[in-house]
């Protein structure tokens, strides 16, 4: 089942149910008027809402219309609970290896994470507006799902029970102001401004055999500034799985239905200790930060920029037969008036 929200006058937007060529949507405001009270009752919603999704495809739906991407918002347009990990540990590694800093043997067995601002996501088609390009502004490819209620004290197995629906995560980081706030000893505030998601969240089951073990295993696709930027499999390299970031997570609280928890940066090691991109015939990366901390390490310093005003990324997660799961999120950086 395939899950969208459109802008309205409201905050929280209209549900609508997307059909599986992502070309049709209907809202269904007599089951749930919104994303956030269709998770509160699932239960009770999601066969209603199954029956919808399974006529749309089959072209038998009174009142369906033209689905439009750029008229979405984020399927949750805020959300009670924000919370991204870093799954991708040789993500970590390599930015550890760029300071010539030692990386903690914890760090392989107990996630990382951080709780992010989720009052005010972006929607996948709309610009991201920020004060100045000397924050170091970038990109992160990601993989995140949303939960049903989950229970302080979860096993990781039972935690992947809890995934409702899967998203692509635009994370974006302002990398010039990191240090700063790292170096406070509590985390991540002003560096981490709105992210953005797909327009589209899906159910797992809807991704078959891609969908196991708690891990997406399809590559994600990043295009900057209209060139193949970087296609790392989701499924690879990927130390912890969503059931044991959602158990992590969930360790000394319960999470409400609703919550969103990020994957981190998508990425390959690709058999180096490096990765390797794209024009050099590997799967590339997921932000600009990896490829300046490979420059770091080779050359002694970085030379790719971070973006610039005017500058444009689009991700989107393809099918075997090409077709897009997720809808994209194709956003401009702008300056922010």
């Amino acid at each position: 089942m395939k899950l969208a929200t459109l802008k309205n006058h409201t905050r929280d937007g209209q549900l609508v149910v997307v059909s599986r060529d992502l070309t049709q949507c209907v809202a269904v405001p007599a089951i749930a008027a919104t994303l956030q009270q269709a998770l509160d009752d699932w239960g009770t919603t999601e066969a209603p809402l199954r029956e919808i999704y399974q006529a749309l495809n089959a072209g038998s739906v009174t009142g369906a219309q033209p689905f439009e991407q750029s008229a979405c918002a984020s399927p949750l347009p805020r959300a009670f609970q924000w919370a991204d990990g870093s799954a991708y540990v040789n993500h970590v590694e390599l930015v550890r290896k760029a300071r010539d800093a030692e990386m903690p043997p914890s760090f392989w067995t107990d996630p990382l994470m951080y709780q992010g601002g989720s009052d005010d996501f972006i929607g996948p088609y709309e610009d991201v507006r920020l004060p100045t390009e000397d924050m170091g502004i970038d990109f992160e490819g990601e993989i995140a799902v949303i939960t049903d209620d989950v229970p302080m004290g979860i096993s990781a197995t039972a935690a992947r029970d809890s995934v409702r629906l899967v998203m692509v995560v635009n994370d974006v980081s302002l990398r010039g102001l990191i240090p700063n706030e790292l170096a406070k000893g509590f985390g991540f505030f002003q560096s981490k401004p709105a992210s953005a998601f797909s327009p589209v969240a899906v159910t797992p089951d809807e991704l078959g055999d891609d969908w196991r073990e708690g891990k997406l295993h399809l590559p994600l696709l990043s295009y900057y500034n209209g060139e193949l930027f970087g296609k790392p499999n989701a499924g690879v390299d990927m130390t912890f799985d969503f059931g044991q970031l959602i158990a992590h997570a969930a360790r000394t609280r319960n999470l409400g239905a609703g919550a969103v928890i990020g994957s981190g940066t998508v990425s390959n090691k690709q058999g180096t200790d490096f990765g390797t991109s794209i024009s050099e015939g590997g799967v590339g990366y997921s932000c600009i930060a990896e490829v300046r901390m490979i420059e770091t390490i080779r050359d002694g310093k970085p030379s790719t920029p971070f973006m610039k005003f005017g500058d444009r990324i689009r991700m989107e997660v393809l099918d075997s037969s090409g077709s897009s799961i997720f809808g994209a999120i194709d956003q401009r950086v702008v300056q922010a008036s």
